[in-house]
């Protein structure tokens, strides 16, 4: 037996609370973009995910608080531009830190005791102790559900970043990169546990 949900017929939180409890682990997002004023913004998202790889392409989905849209997605939008920053068990506090909600102007970066560092191909800020980095550009934005719903951004990669001791030639160590998933809740988990499964072939 399973027991049927409709979302239509549940409050938001309910519905909230069975997707993100099953959709889970979910990669975090951690996204870095720049305000108009010259100060960084850095928060975590785990509506995330890679899209493609020709284009190289994510995409993140920013929500909205009190009826304003996200400061990642306004700022991604306005300078056309975002990093992703990829959180490891090494960083996972300082991701933490990060998502809770800074007065305008606060440079999350300074405020959790991270280092700020720039790629070559965009202006966006990134996080130095995160193991990789991806530097986008953003392909496309739209509202999910209309002016009330997310904020839907798509970015095409154009420079990555990688940790030289967690990388041969382009196969990335696992172990070594350690990356967290979002679970539900105030639960995460480690990727360093895992189990391989053949493909089969015909």
């Amino acid at each position: 037996m399973k027991k049927q949900f409709e979302p239509a017929a549940l409050e938001n939180r309910d519905v909230y609370k069975l997707m993100s409890g099953l959709i889970v682990p979910r990669p975090i997002g951690w996204i870095g973009t720049r305000r108009p004023d010259g100060t960084n913004n850095l928060a975590p998202y785990s509506f995330f995910n890679m899209v493609a790889a020709e284009p190289a392409a994510v995409m993140f989905a920013a929500g909205r608080r009190s009826g304003e849209l996200k400061d990642s997605a306004a700022y991604a939008e306005e300078s056309g531009e975002f990093s992703v920053n990829i959180v490891s068990e090494e960083v996972a506090e300082a991701m933490n830190a990060t998502a809770q909600s800074y007065p305008g102007g606060v440079d999350e970066f300074e405020m959790c005791g991270l280092t700020t560092w720039y790629g070559t191909a965009t202006k966006a800020p990134m996080v130095a102790e995160a193991p990789a980095n991806f530097e986008c550009r953003v392909m496309h934005a739209f509202d999910l559900g209309g002016e009330t719903g997310p904020r839907i951004v798509f970015g095409e990669v154009v420079a990555i970043h990688v940790r030289e001791d967690i990388v041969d030639g382009t196969r990335i160590d696992h172990d070594a990169l350690a990356a967290v998933g979002r679970m539900a809740g105030n639960e995460y988990v480690p990727t360093t546990d895992r189990f391989e499964l053949i493909r089969p072939t015909q």
